[in-house]
């Protein structure tokens, strides 16, 4: 397998058209074709499903390709830091993030940049994923490094690993002795959860009528800090994902089924943005974080 292999692959699964992916790449379709096959040949697997009308990706396809594109955005990384003078590393970084992951993983990430390269400002703009987003459109933002949004026209996302959301609750609390609970047993309890404005507040509701439960939503926020400050006080619940947590002594993690709740964070950036050293090497450095974090 070579690196053009998964150049085209992930060209062609972003387009979904052999004719705008060949303009993209600046080769023939019927080079872009070959390339292709070679690529299933060698995996034993077919990876897109053709027609005269429409391009889509098989089931192996989608499995394949967030691999893929985590492989060659650490390849491209570790080439532009290699071709990088010291220098390169200078100027303002500013970073996108959301209010979960400015709690763990985003200082983690910051510390070890700003100790690797001093000479770089790093400005950290924390808002709802849509906000961001629109930042990042407007170009005031490098890289965000957020959950996986709803739409993602226009822009590349690189997973990191899967979040399980968990219910919180204080110790005295009667659900705190509980080994697992069903989402259907909120039904009618007090809760506090994220302000409407949030993805995350999306996919619990969708989650909760899916279950056919309607708890008691006494208090919205849109500080993770001020939701479990007031469940370590409160005969209410919450609804967090498990690292955020981590630094909440006396607060238990109840695991949720019927349905669970999984999140993804990941990497954010603009369709064929091209990366500068400083903005490579901060994603490199959430990559082995995130990596670590999956691993604990």
């Amino acid at each position: 397998m070579e690196l053009r292999h998964l150049r085209y692959f992930l060209a062609l699964a972003e387009r979904l058209s052999f004719t705008q992916a060949a303009v993209q790449l600046h080769v023939t379709q019927s080079t872009l074709s070959h390339q292709i096959s070679q690529l299933e040949n060698e995996l034993g697997q077919k990876l897109f499903d053709r027609s005269a009308r429409r391009v889509t990706l098989t089931a192996a396809g989608e499995l394949f390709l967030p691999q893929a594109a985590k492989a060659l955005a650490e390849i491209d990384v570790g080439i532009a830091l290699i071709g990088a003078p010291e220098k390169a590393f200078e100027g303002t970084l500013s970073l996108g993030t959301t209010m979960t992951l400015n709690m763990g993983l985003v200082p983690k990430c910051l510390a070890l940049f700003a100790h690797a390269h001093p000479s770089v400002r790093l400005v950290v703009e924390e808002n709802t994923v849509d906000s961001l987003i629109a930042d990042m459109r407007a170009g005031r933002l490098d890289l965000i490094l957020a959950y996986r949004p709803l739409e993602l026209e226009g822009l590349l996302f690189e997973p990191l690993y899967s979040e399980e959301m968990v219910v919180a609750v204080n110790q005295k609390h009667p659900f705190a002795r509980r080994r697992r609970l069903r989402m259907v047993e909120l039904h009618g309890r007090d809760l506090t959860l994220p302000a409407r404005k949030y993805t995350t507040r999306m996919q619990i509701d969708e989650a909760l009528r899916a279950a056919g439960a309607q708890p008691h939503v006494v208090v919205e926020t849109s500080s993770i800090a001020g939701m479990l400050a007031l469940v370590q006080q409160a005969p209410m619940a919450t609804i967090v994902s498990r690292s955020a947590l981590a630094d909440h002594l006396g607060l238990v993690a109840i695991p949720l089924e019927g349905p669970s709740l999984q999140r993804t964070p990941g990497l954010l950036w603009p369709e064929g943005q091209v990366h500068t050293p400083t903005t490579a090497a901060f994603a490199a450095i959430v990559r082995r974080v995130a990596k670590s974090m999956e691993q604990a």
